[in-house]
């Protein structure tokens, strides 16, 4: 079951894409969007991810953040970014420390499940049914941007 509204949001550090270290704690005063998904490359992951690319502008334009995160490593996550141009990092959560942290293990894989977490580390919407090609401005629109 998933985290609930409300509650303070798991801190992590975790390498991304380019193998940086990242971490929750970085983004204070910032609104995080932080969407857990599958498997790299494949059809529902790959709409989720360009729907967040095609939006990316509008989150920029109003300080959210936004990071995916799967089970893949790091290699697989660099292929998945340059295949459909992703302009966000993607978390490497290999060995599934964070996908544990925040209720989601599917089983060896992340459930697609999206929190968003305000300035102030607390869970602020959850979101466990996601139509993968409008997501994106799905929570946009409910953030009112």
């Amino acid at each position: 079951m998933a985290l609930s509204v409300g509650s303070p949001a798991p801190n992590f550090t975790v390498k991304d894409t380019n193998g940086n270290s990242v971490s929750l704690s970085d983004f204070a005063g910032k609104t995080v969007v932080l969407y857990f998904y599958p498997k790299d490359d494949t059809p529902g992951c790959t709409k989720e991810a360009c729907s967040f690319r095609d939006s990316y502008a509008e989150y920029q334009g109003k300080d959210i953040v936004v990071l995916g995160v799967s089970m893949d490593d790091e290699a697989s996550h660099q292929k998945f970014t340059e295949k459909f141009n992703l302009p966000f990092p993607l978390l490497a959560d290999v060995d599934g420390t964070l996908t544990k942290a925040y209720d989601v293990d599917g089983g060896g894989y992340s459930k697609r499940v999206t929190y968003v977490i305000d300035g102030n580390g607390t869970i602020s919407q959850v979101y466990t049914s996601v139509k993968t090609d409008t997501h994106a401005s799905d929570i946009l629109a409910a953030l009112g941007v």
